[in-house]
């Protein structure tokens, strides 16, 4: 059946469109896009007060499926995105088994289409078992649908082997999603390092953890011209270098979580658990950079790194907490934010959540232009609502927004044309 949105605020980076239109839905793509549409046949949604954008894409989660379904299974996670307003998540390869074979690919991809909410798109593997030594088979996991491959959660660590991967990604013309942190520096630290771990007693993991490996990883970018993205920057080292490698034209581009522009360090004092992540909150000069660099675009994607955890993970003393939060139901929220601060305007934040991610993965979504696929996102700018984790469509409840008020109420999305949540 054909949905038409009447009366939307659309905003279409991709098309510089930011004005009041109809959107007519049919047969999974945009069929028309203009003013006072008329299509007696179709469902009609009055938009009046809403903006209707592109479909927002998430391109680094973690649906903990196979393996640690108690946190979040892909049918969870991807409800979880569609009440975030995101029509489409790429989840990483680090499960139980890893997604470094056929087998596990389509596992996942069966259980996203069984789902029917937001879309799924599997990050395969760099190495076998992400043990950073042996090549998974790219061009196999690549036609059976992975659109990226990392070992995220762990660094390439062995040079030679990283080079072999970005050579063997780049006649698939798929990234290597890097996540740079060099563990023989971190050693066994737990946040950043600096005067509030020093007060905290807290071991720290310093910035030149994430900046060497990331200088490494672009430079091998730079020598086999294949395609790198650096996830979750955070640090002011790391975001220079990837707009000095821009500008020397090497084909990079990187990602900010909204807990690394939103939080500081200051965050753990109370020995927070919610607040331990990987990489860890950074300085006030760190979250400055990279909010800087998010409205200068050298930061391509706002992506939210969601990582749910059980309480048992997160109710412990901080050195036994594991990393990470849940982020697909915030990260509109919190980049709203950002817009009311006067960071970034509200097109740049729709790019950054849409058209940037769909670029960085080549897939389809972030525009509303006509014959695309019909992935839309309704939401509210102007209401308000108040975080409780007790009412997240995630299975997983760690977060330290909890009690936050943000704005931006998503009230419908819709992938391929069909309504996968709506908030009346």
């Amino acid at each position: 059946m054909a949905l038409l949105i009447k009366n939307a605020h659309v905003m279409d980076p991709s098309q510089q469109l930011d004005e009041r239109l109809d959107i007519l839905l049919e047969n999974g793509v945009v069929a028309r896009l203009a003013r006072d549409i008329a299509a007696p046949e179709a469902e009609q949604v009055d938009a009046s007060g809403l903006i209707a954008a592109p479909g927002l894409i998430d391109l680094h989660v973690h649906l903990r499926d196979p393996g640690h379904e108690y946190k979040e299974t892909i049918a969870s996670g991807a409800r979880a995105a569609a009440a975030g307003g995101f029509t489409a998540v790429a989840c990483m390869a680090n499960t139980h088994p890893v997604n470094d074979t056929l087998a596990v690919t389509e596992y996942i991809l069966q259980c996203a289409r069984a789902a029917n909410a937001a879309r799924v798109y599997p990050i395969g593997a760099i190495t076998r078992g992400l043990e950073g030594m042996v090549l998974t088979e790219m061009g196999e996991l690549s036609a059976a649908g992975c659109v990226g491959f990392s070992d995220d959660g762990r660094w390439v660590a062995n040079g030679d082997v990283m080079r072999r991967a970005l050579e063997y990604a780049r006649p698939f013309g798929v990234p290597l999603l890097s996540h740079a942190e060099d563990r023989s520096i971190t050693a066994d630290g737990v946040m950043n390092d600096g005067v509030v771990a020093t007060e905290l007693g807290l071991e720290g993991i310093p910035w030149v953890a994430e900046d060497a490996a990331v200088a490494r990883d672009i430079m091998l970018a730079a020598f086999t011209g294949a395609r790198l993205h650096i996830c979750h920057v955070s640090t002011v080292g790391a975001v220079d270098m990837v707009r000095r490698a821009k500008q020397a034209g090497v084909r990079v581009t990187c990602e900010v979580t909204p807990h690394h522009f939103t939080l500081t360090e200051e965050a753990v004092r109370g020995y927070n658990t919610n607040a331990r992540m990987s990489p860890p909150l950074r300085t006030k000069e760190d979250v400055a950079a990279v909010r800087n660099a998010l409205a200068e675009g050298v930061i391509d994607a706002i992506a939210t790194d969601h990582a749910p955890h059980h309480i048992d993970d997160k109710d412990v003393d901080f050195n036994s907490a594991v990393n990470g939060i849940v982020g697909l139901e915030t990260a509109l929220g919190l980049t709203l934010k950002l817009v009311e601060e006067g960071f970034l305007s509200l097109g740049q934040a729709i790019e950054r959540l849409s058209c940037g991610p769909a670029r960085v993965l080549n897939i389809p979504g972030g525009t509303l232009r006509e014959g695309a696929a019909a992935d839309v996102v309704l939401f509210d700018p102007e209401r308000r609502w108040t975080v409780d984790p007790e009412r997240f469509y995630s299975q997983s409840r760690n977060t330290p927004f909890a009690g936050w008020t943000l704005p931006g109420v998503v009230r419908r999305t819709i992938v391929a044309g069909r309504t996968v949540f709506r908030q009346d």
